[in-house]
């Protein structure tokens, strides 16, 4: 019953995160080769806008029109009266082109080949899977064509991983990242009284700590950016770029999707070499790339996450949210108002928000016009907020940046081809 459409031989899959019908319609706009999403039970993201059966039929149908394939996220931990309505809940997807469904429990793997058998699987990252070695002769048995490896691997790792097995690996390029080994979190159901494994993490890595009378986000890791290791992934042959996300808004989806399939078919056009000559060429509007993916999301700055064994980079412990961009610096202080120079120009509607050496937020405020670098520009602020000159200026909504995201792609119709 499946529609699988064909993908180019050595060409990496961009695999986009969709946690609403709307971020996989600008995932599709993007560019983007497959989308991830759950259904109304059974996904680990249970607090995302996760659709009903007509709406999960008519996304399949969607994406399919767009020669873009949809892989069903059931990849919580099934208690045994669950597994018993699994093949139900699966039934009219399957019946609609589902092209595989990402799991991590065993026992919804068995079911699901056995009613399925012709429905491709994908062993999700939480099971843990550090090496390639049986897992040809183990998982294939089971309707498994995908491993998604532990996150927790070096790009070597990767690259050995790769010689080990025939199976397609698909690999984490960008987004938040987990403090827990892959699956194993017991801590969200500990401390927060619900399970990540079961679709309802608490996000304790996201709270905040008190070590030496000092409280810091001890646990929450930066965002994970791999695009400055793109050729170097294609050359190790992972056949999937995956994008976490499906809780982040539309605009992220889209945006990070466009850059991963801009630099993935450059490399495949120009190849290592020229690539790098092109990098060096054009290095304004790479970094202008790179800055822009963080305008859109980031957590004081980004990280490669475990690719290139680089521990002490991982961790944001300042704040748990999104970073920003710094855009000026505060030139001196009054009473009631605030003066700061402009490194980067700013625009109507952004959020820009103060912060003294410690990152702390000390105030926030939406802009009402727009300034150009270098510019000297004074606003009043809220009495009790102890800014004083020195102290950075971050912008967290660029308001231009997104309404072309918002035009190009998430309110855009993407053309047949």
């Amino acid at each position: 019953m499946q529609n699988r459409t064909k993908r180019r031989i050595g060409v990496p899959e961009i695999l986009a995160p969709a946690g609403s019908m709307e971020s996989l319609k600008a995932a599709v706009a993007a560019g983007c080769d497959a989308v991830y999403m759950g259904g109304s039970k059974f996904g680990a993201r249970a607090y995302a806008q996760n659709p009903e059966e007509d709406e999960m039929v008519a996304a399949i149908r969607y994406c399919h029109l767009y020669g873009v394939k949809l892989y069903m996220t059931v990849n919580t931990l099934l208690k045994e009266q669950e597994l018993q309505s699994l093949p139900t809940f699966l039934r009219p997807y399957y019946e609609a082109g589902l092209d595989a469904v990402i799991v991590q429990d065993m026992g919804v793997l068995r079911v699901i080949h056995q009613c399925f058998p012709d429905l491709d699987i994908h062993a999700s990252t939480q099971m843990t899977l550090t090496s390639g070695m049986g897992v040809d002769d183990r998982l294939a048995a089971y309707g498994v064509t995908r491993i998604v490896p532990a996150r927790e691997l070096s790009l070597t790792e990767l690259q050995q991983m790769r010689q080990q097995t025939k199976m397609e690996l698909e690999v984490f390029v960008h987004g938040a990242l987990c403090y827990c080994y892959s699956g194993q979190c017991l801590m969200s159901s500990m401390q927060g009284g619900r399970s990540g494994n079961r679709g309802r993490c608490a996000q304790p890595c996201r709270m905040q700590y008190d070590i030496d009378g000092s409280k810091r986000y001890l646990l929450s890791p930066k965002e994970l950016c791999a695009l400055p290791l793109l050729g170097e992934m294609i050359e190790a042959g992972i056949d999937s770029f995956k994008i976490e996300g499906r809780m982040k808004r539309p605009e992220y989806t889209a945006y990070v999707t466009a850059m991963y399939r801009k630099y993935r078919d450059l490399y495949l056009e120009l190849g290592s070499a020229k690539y790098r000559v092109w990098q060096q060429e054009h290095a304004a509007e790479w970094e202008d790339d790179l800055r822009k993916l963080a305008e859109i999301y980031n957590r004081e700055g980004f990280t490669d996450g475990y690719l290139e064994e680089k521990p002490e980079q991982m961790l944001a412990d300042k704040r748990p949210k999104h970073g920003g961009v710094c855009v000026g610096t505060v030139q001196d202080v009054d009473k009631h108002q605030v003066r700061y120079r402009l490194e980067r120009p700013i625009f109507a509607q952004d959020v820009l928000e103060f912060r003294g050496a410690d990152g702390v937020s000390i105030y926030e405020y939406t802009t009402g016009s727009s300034y150009h670098a270098g510019e000297l520009v004074q606003t009043r602020y809220q009495k009790g907020c102890r800014i004083a000159k020195g102290d950075r200026v971050f912008r967290t909504r660029h308001q231009v940046l997104l309404e072309k995201i918002r035009q190009d792609f998430v309110e855009s119709t993407p053309k047949l081809t």
